[in-house]
């Protein structure tokens, strides 16, 4: 099973929201999730859109995922390849590491913007929603 995330912040930090799309083997969307989740940074709303996204699929009772991101920074935190530096994301840095244990097998991939536009539409709109309330 395939997951989309994406955060966005309008500000940084600033009104946020996050996207996210789940989908089947074959790669058609079967839920998406556009959230407000207020005032936040970017990396914090990526990071939120991580955990939305796994618990999601944990309750749907996935046993492997692949998560999609545009977010080189997460992506390459979450590998190990770079070190979580920053106090406020370490608690979500930990929470996103727990809910991946949770599966068979989870990968977290880094791809371009580009190939990750239903789930930045998401966000944006929820950055957006998020600014009006």
């Amino acid at each position: 099973m395939k997951l989309y995330i994406d955060g966005a912040s309008r500000g940084n930090p600033g009104s946020a929201g996050i996207g996210v799309v789940l989908c089947n083997e074959t790669g058609e969307p079967v839920k998406q999730i556009s959230e407000p989740i207020g005032i936040a940074s970017n990396n914090v709303a990526e990071y939120r859109a991580l955990i939305r996204g796994l618990e999601e699929a944990c309750a749907e009772g996935w046993d492997s995922v692949e998560v999609y991101t545009d977010s080189q920074l997460l992506a390459r935190q979450i590998s190990g390849q770079y070190s979580v530096r920053t106090p406020h994301l370490v608690p979500l840095y930990h929470r996103a590491l727990q809910l991946l244990r949770r599966f068979k097998t989870a990968w977290v991939y880094h791809i371009p913007r580009e190939q990750n536009a239903h789930a930045d539409r998401l966000a944006k709109a929820a950055a957006a929603q998020s600014a009006k309330q």
